[in-house]
């Protein structure tokens, strides 16, 4: 399995993670379902381990239940990474 990794795809990730982290940005990991539990620990890895400021939008339930809600599942998490308050729409 691992011979089929391509080598320049890792590479270029961790240089986006490394510019993200340099540059004050953010990391959004998305997952539902039992996906969402591997996202939030992906989070902690990436604060603690990596330095960088990471998310994962369906560790806070009632914010993604109440953009869920006034939007749809269709943008609510497009909406999140733009950083749109609830307010504001």
């Amino acid at each position: 399995m691992i011979e089929k990794l391509d080598r320049n795809q890792i590479e270029k990730m961790a240089t986006l993670l490394a510019d993200a982290r340099e540059r004050g940005g953010r990391l959004f990991v998305l997952g539902v379902g039992g996906s969402a539990a591997n996202a939030s620990h992906a989070v902690n890895d990436f604060r603690k381990i990596c330095g960088i400021e990471a998310y994962a939008p369906t560790d806070n339930v009632a914010e993604l239940t109440a953009r869920t809600n006034d939007d749809g599942w269709a943008s609510v998490f497009e909406q999140w990474a733009q950083g749109q308050p609830l307010a504001s729409r």
